[in-house]
Parts: C-alpha cells; structure tokens; sequence
C-alpha cells in the first residue's frame, strides 16, 4: 500500500510546466523515486536510474542518448553523475523545447552548488520529505510522529516491521549510501555521533563535547553535522541577529529531521515508551516545527535566544513579515516573560503559540494559542494576515 501525493504531483507538474529543469531533492527512501513514476513510467525511454546499470549504459553517449527525447525526461540520482549538468544546459537551451527535465538527488550541498553553476537561471528546486502529517490526516498523528514519514516505516505492519526497516535504513545508509557519494568516514564513527545528535535534539549546538567524546577534533565533528545535514537527516535552525544591547545565541539548534529515526537512535520503541521518555517534549518540539515549516513554507526561519534566557522557538519570514511561533505540549499555555520579550525586542507582527489543544484562543495583544490541528489543515495561514 502507498499513500497518494496529490499535492506533491500537482506541484510537480505547474513546476515543469514554468521551469526548463525541476530539481526534486530529498533523502534517500522518502518518495522520490515513486513520485517520478507517477509522471514517466520506469520502463519508459525517459527514465533514467542511475543506480541501476543499463541507465548508466545508455548514458555512456549522454548528449546522443538524450537529445532526441522530448516530453517530460526523468534522471534518478543524478548526483552520481555531475558531468551531466553541463549537457543539460545545451539541452535545455533549444528553440523550441522538446524536453523539459525533471531531476532527482538525495545530497543537498554539492548538488546545489553543481546545478547553479552549470544551470542558473533554467533550474527550478523542490524540497521533498516524507510524508507529512497533511499527507496523511490528523487522526494518524501519533502513528505519524511516534514512525516518523519514511514510507516504508511508517506504512509497515507492525511496530517491530517499522523499527527493523528504521534499523536497516541507518545500517546502509551509513555503510553504502554515503560511501556512493564520496563521504569516506567510518560507518561506526558517524553512528556514534549521530547517535549523540539524537541525544542534543532541539538543543543548541557545542562541537566541543562530541569532539571529546569521540576523540577527533571539533572542525571534524562540524563536519560530520554538515554532511548529515546536507542528506536530509539533521536540520540545522541558525539564529537570527538583531542589534540589541542583549547577548545572543550565535550557535545553531539541530534536530533530527524524521522522528521515527530520532526515536530509533533514542531506544524509544513503542508509543508509551515516547510519551514517558525525557526527551518527548524536544521531540514533540522538532515534530511541530517540521511540520509548520512544511505547511507555511516560509522564506526564511531561524530561532531566537539570549544569554539571560529569552527565546523565540521558530521565527519566520513570510512575503517580509516576520512572525515568531513556540511549540508547547501543554494543555492551555500562558503568557511567558520570553514572549513577551521577542515580541517587543524582534518586532514581530504576531507569535503563534502552537499547543496539541483545540481551542485557539487569544494569550495577549497579537500573541495567540494555535490548535496544532489548525496548523496541519493550513488554516493557520489566514491568522497570520489578520
């Protein structure tokens, strides 16, 4: 069984129809592959795998192999192949277009950086993760956040099935996956270390303690948080700056992007264990930010804190207004002194309170109490322009 995207295809294709070349990126197993299909079948002749040998066969002429197909043409894990890029271009710069084409990679940094130096200006970018909760309904929620999106582990029978595919996935990603992309870092020693970024979730970053531990260097352990978070596994919440007479934060946040992988590396494995788990509160936490970021695609979003203790959770720019949100699992949160101080000191327009409650209610003047429900059916979109 697999769950239909329709918003996903839909923005695919308005995408391909405006862009000479859509990039979908993501990690490794959260869809990509499957979603592609839905618009070029893998037997097709516009469909290239560059994981699977006759694709790299009949890639070996590139130019001569793709500059005759027309419609839509689809090139998995194209990463593996960055001399591609530049033959794109030409193709993409004939009058008239036959050919628009729609690429997929599962690394972030060297991918970017590879199709806007050789496709600026013709390249269109979406992000694509796994399934979200709008995907998949709000009744599904605790299923949802306790598995995490990756299809197969959170479609899988059972919990035992979803915790062994968690298992299997991190044990190849580690040992094959990033080895396939150039990372030579020993699978045991990036283990370790993300095994403590699961522990620091929702904190803020200090390379001196990881470098301790596992004895290398802290430009080594920074590395290894770019590399993880450059596949999609770790997002990195950078802080935003004003010109107070306040210390601020400089550090990044970081959090486990999928909560089925954090609770993994967590040892978390059942949904009573999460719920009594000390670290449920910074789960739930990351949980909701992903999934507001999913649903209000911000321009930009960082997170706010000083040295005397004020902090904003999420803070977002939406069309140039900036608008903060905090993400508490409390029955009926209240007015903090922290809210009050980002709201003055940032300059917000409004901050949301999002809570797992179901009655949205005003805390203080343009600071209010969001139904998490609220902010997965999108309704929260219009509160933000009252």
């Amino acid at each position: 069984m697999m769950l239909k995207r329709p918003n996903l295809n839909r923005q695919i294709q308005q995408s391909l129809k405006r862009s000479r070349v859509v990039a979908l990126i993501g990690s490794r197993q959260c869809g990509k592959t499957t979603m592609a299909r839905e618009l070029v079948s893998a037997d097709s002749p516009n469909y290239f795998d560059l994981e699977d040998p006759q694709s790299l066969a009949r890639l070996d002429e590139p130019m001569t192999a793709l500059k005759s197909l027309k419609g839509v043409v689809v090139i998995d894990e194209v990463q593996r192949r960055p001399d591609l890029f530049p033959i794109l271009r030409v193709l993409v710069d004939r009058r008239p277009l036959p050919a628009r084409f729609l690429i997929l990679g599962s690394t972030s940094s060297d991918f970017l950086r590879q199709s806007a130096e050789s496709l600026a200006g013709r390249i269109e970018t979406i992000e694509m993760r796994g399934f979200s909760l709008e995907e998949i309904g709000w009744k599904a929620r605790m299923r949802h956040w306790f598995r995490g999106g990756f299809p197969l582990s959170y479609l899988a029978r059972t919990e035992k099935d979803s915790e062994m595919w968690r298992k299997q996935f991190i044990q190849i990603f580690l040992e094959r996956d990033l080895a396939q992309w150039g990372i030579n870092i020993p699978a045991i020693s990036l283990l370790r270390f993300w095994t403590m970024l699961a522990h620091y979730h929702g904190q803020t970053w200090n390379a001196a303690e990881p470098a301790r531990s596992l004895g290398v260097t802290e430009p080594t352990v920074r590395r290894y948080l770019d590399i993880l978070s450059g596949v999609f596994m770790i997002r990195q919440l950078f802080p935003w700056h004003v010109n107070l007479k306040k210390r601020q934060v400089k550090a990044p946040k970081v959090y486990l992007r999928d909560t089925g992988l954090l609770h993994h590396l967590l040892g978390i494995r059942s949904e009573k264990e999460l719920l009594m788990h000390p670290k449920c509160g910074a789960s739930w936490e990351g949980y909701v930010i992903e999934e507001t970021l999913h649903t209000l695609r911000p321009d930009e979003a960082y997170y706010w804190a000083t040295h005397n203790g004020a902090e904003i959770d999420l803070m977002m720019i939406i069309d140039g207004r900036m608008f903060g949100a905090e993400c508490k699992r409390l029955d009926a949160p209240r007015l903090t002194p922290s809210m009050k101080i980002a709201l003055h000191d940032l300059r917000l327009e409004r901050i949301l309170v999002i809570y797992p409650g179901t009655q949205r209610y005003k805390i203080a003047e343009r600071i209010e109490a969001v139904p998490f429900e609220e902010v997965v059916r999108g309704e929260i979109k219009s509160l933000l322009y009252k």
